[in-house]
């Protein structure tokens, strides 16, 4: 049975970004990891949860332990922002939150220095495609050439790009993607990324690619 390690990005002590209404980015990535993971077992595939207690403060821990396992894939689990000079000032029940509806859509990052790129190319091209056909869209903000951006953008149907010196990507001993699900810091995207039936519906497309881009992996594969 093929395993995918789902990696839940960040942790309680070092939530990640805040969304637009407040509740941390792990919290967001810990849901959709947790329902990634059980859509991933529904279809026979091993899933191996990594951080969801939120005690994973080591980036080349989790990467050791999903090595350990002998994943085939790792798959980190974001939620998005943008850089600070679109964010702007809203209150909601009297607390001031920063918030950016520029920008919408989910990313998908890989490594050029993760030991198979053309792979983590392969099953990034499968989920972008997926999620695409669920009604998603991507974003392609991280592009622009401002600083904090300016990632080389690989595939822009799919939202792909290189992020080469991410920690869970280039240290990763199978192929790697890190999914930025949507950018809580935009109002209504919250909304959406909040809901149990949208986590659900993303789940089902995420795991949809990771099985076809896996069935690409072991075609691949040496018959030993």
């Amino acid at each position: 049975m093929a395993l995918v390690a789902v990696d839940v990005g960040h942790s309680l002590a070092h939530s990640g970004a805040v969304s637009a209404r407040g509740l941390p980015e792990f919290r967001f990535n810990q849901q959709l990891a947790q329902a990634v993971a059980s859509t991933l077992q529904s279809h026979n595939l091993g899933a191996l949860l990594i951080g969801a207690r939120g005690d994973a403060e080591s980036l080349a821990q989790r990467t050791a332990v999903a090595t350990a396992a002998g994943a085939d894939l790792l798959l980190s689990v974001h939620h998005d922002s943008v850089q600070p000079r679109y964010l702007q000032s809203w209150t909601v029940d009297g607390q001031a939150w920063r918030v950016s509806d520029r920008f919408s859509g989910f990313s998908l990052l890989i490594s050029r220095r993760n030991p198979d790129p053309e792979h983590s190319l392969a099953c990034a091209q499968a989920i972008g495609a997926a999620l695409r056909a669920a009604g998603q869209h991507p974003s392609l903000h991280h592009a622009e050439p401002i600083q904090g951006e300016s990632r080389p953008l690989v595939d822009p149907m799919n939202g792909i790009y290189w992020f080469d010196d991410l920690v869970v990507l280039k240290t990763a001993s199978s192929p790697a993607v890190l999914l930025e699900a949507g950018i809580i810091v935009n109002r209504a995207d919250e909304l959406q990324l909040r809901d149990p039936q949208r986590q659900a519906r993303m789940a089902a497309a995420v795991a949809d690619g990771v099985q076809r881009c896996l069935t690409v992996l072991f075609r691949a594969r040496p018959v030993p």
